[in-house]
């Protein structure tokens, strides 16, 4: 069974209304922690995002506002273009987490593969995802930290799903496993099914790294592409 975000979320999650003020949010950040909450409307989904990047951009670019020559540098200029909704600029204008956060939110769901939730923040750039229901509703949030919790798991754990996962009970190989690390020995029919055991179990949640000590009778890839090749 693969680890889904449901495993490793946070369900005592911090979020602000829409109407929360920069007050109210930045107090929520402070307090709780976290460089980010989830902006919720009045039916508690999900609209958004503020972060502590939101919210430094009233920092970023107050002392303009008082005829100084501050000027962004080039980065944040082109990161942020003057005036435009979202815009670093408009959000230093911003009273309210409505105003601040970043929309839409990028967000996942408690079914999804811890996998698939790492490669989503690692597309976006983000540092958490909040967890949502079928109908847009915040249940959880699920952050970095949360995701490496897969690599935790008790080497028992692992050593048994990679026996499951390679049907060990036929290939009856030795199985080791070693704060995380997989060592796969012993002799099976076919060069393909060795290619296949350590695939198999590379695949499994909380694997760092799986060492091939494997050996074969006969070697069908070789056999096979020779074949193509004749082909």
């Amino acid at each position: 069974m693969r680890t889904t975000v449901q495993d490793v979320m946070t369900t005592d999650v911090s979020a602000v209304d829409q109407n929360a003020s920069f007050h109210t949010v930045a107090e929520q950040l402070i307090n709780r922690g976290v460089s980010g909450v989830p902006v919720l409307d009045d039916d508690n989904r999900v609209v958004g995002v503020v972060s502590e990047a939101d919210l430094l951009a009233k920092q970023e670019f107050k002392q303009s506002y008082y005829g100084d020559s501050y000027l962004p540098p080039l980065r944040a200029r082109v990161r942020h273009t003057v005036g435009s909704e979202g815009s670093g600029f408009y959000k230093a204008l911003g009273e309210t987490a409505g105003e601040l956060m970043t929309s839409p939110a990028h967000t996942t769901a408690p079914d999804t593969p811890v996998v698939l939730a790492a490669r989503q923040m690692d597309k976006y750039g983000v540092k958490r995802l909040p967890v949502v229901d079928a109908d847009g509703r915040l249940v959880g949030i699920v952050s970095r930290r949360d995701l490496i919790k897969v690599f935790l798991r008790p080497d028992t754990d692992i050593d048994n799903q990679v026996r499951e996962a390679i049907h060990n009970d036929v290939l009856k190989l030795e199985v080791t496993v070693a704060d995380g690390t997989v060592t796969l020995s012993g002799t099976v029919p076919e060069h393909s099914q060795a290619i296949a055991a350590v695939r198999l179990a590379e695949s499994i949640d909380g694997v760092v790294a799986v060492h091939d000590k494997l050996g074969w009778k006969h070697d069908d890839v070789v056999a096979n592409l020779t074949i193509w090749g004749g082909a």
